[in-house]
């Protein structure tokens, strides 16, 4: 199903899946009971040291995800390897089915292009809100998405999003650090509040315009609505997004793009860094 080169000198199966992968005690039992790593299709011992450049082969049963494919894959594809997909999420779609009638989800869409290229499991690593484009990282295997969720967990997987807010930030670059709760008198908003859940961001003024500045945006955590509630509360609200007090524009709407994903790809142990146009 996948390749793995071993990076080292003295590195065993059990080093890799424990150590460095960090996979939880029952992917690792199952994969065991599996025998699902092998060399030349002949299983190996797990606690046998290998030479650095010693390619190894992973092969297991792979649930089928439940995303209704749609009848053509209509987001683009920036990055693909065989452990993971970066797609570009158009504005409005949501990221993934809320109701059984959700079948236009952009997961039905990345569907689609698995079952097209003979594939059967496609699972999200991290979400978008349905107004906001851009990047978005799927996992193509089960070993990549508990990886790839822990990474997420982590902080290590970096993700970069543009916005223009209303007015001059004061500071060129700075961290917004408060919780974000649910609005207690509005059933989607949500609003900064003490007993919210932890909410990082940070962010940097790349371009100043007269009443507007465009900033770039990282976030720590990823919460719903994060960098709108977070840039609300300095003051700062996306323009266009009249939800969170900003004026109303002529389009009748708010624009917030994920850029960037960065990331050390845990398989080819080498940076990825993948770009929205």
């Amino acid at each position: 199903m996948f390749t793995y080169i071993i990076h080292e000198n003295g590195q065993t199966v059990e080093d890799l899946l424990r150590d460095k992968w960090r996979l939880g005690k029952k992917l690792v039992h199952e994969l065991r009971m599996a025998k699902a790593v092998t060399i030349d299709g002949e299983p190996i011992m797990w606690k046998e040291p290998f030479e650095k450049g010693t390619k190894i082969e992973f092969a297991f049963d792979i649930p089928a995800s439940n995303y209704t494919p749609t009848d053509s894959c209509d987001v683009k594809i920036r990055y693909e390897d065989e452990h993971c997909l970066i797609v570009s999420k158009p504005k409005g779609m949501a990221t993934h089915p809320n109701e059984p009638t959700d079948n236009d989800t952009c997961m039905n869409h990345v569907m689609r292009y698995i079952m097209d290229n003979g594939g059967h499991y496609a699972e999200h690593v991290h979400r978008l809100d349905q107004g906001t484009n851009g990047l978005l990282l799927v996992a193509k295997h089960p070993v990549a998405k508990s990886i790839f969720d822990r990474m997420i967990e982590e902080k290590t997987i970096v993700r970069t999003y543009a916005a223009e807010v209303q007015g001059n930030l004061r500071t060129d670059s700075g961290t917004i650090n408060a919780g974000i709760g649910k609005d207690r008198h509005h059933n989607t908003r949500r609003v900064v509040s003490p007993t919210g859940q932890h909410a990082v961001t940070h962010y940097e003024v790349v371009n100043r315009y007269k009443g507007t500045c465009v900033v770039h945006v990282v976030l720590e955590t990823g919460r719903t609505h994060q960098i709108r509630v977070h840039m609300a509360h300095l003051g700062h609200p996306i323009v266009g997004d009249t939800m969170y007090g900003a004026r109303e524009t002529a389009s009748g709407d708010y624009a917030l793009h994920a850029i960037q994903l960065a990331f050390m790809h845990p398989f080819l142990d080498e940076q990825i860094i993948v770009k929205d146009n």
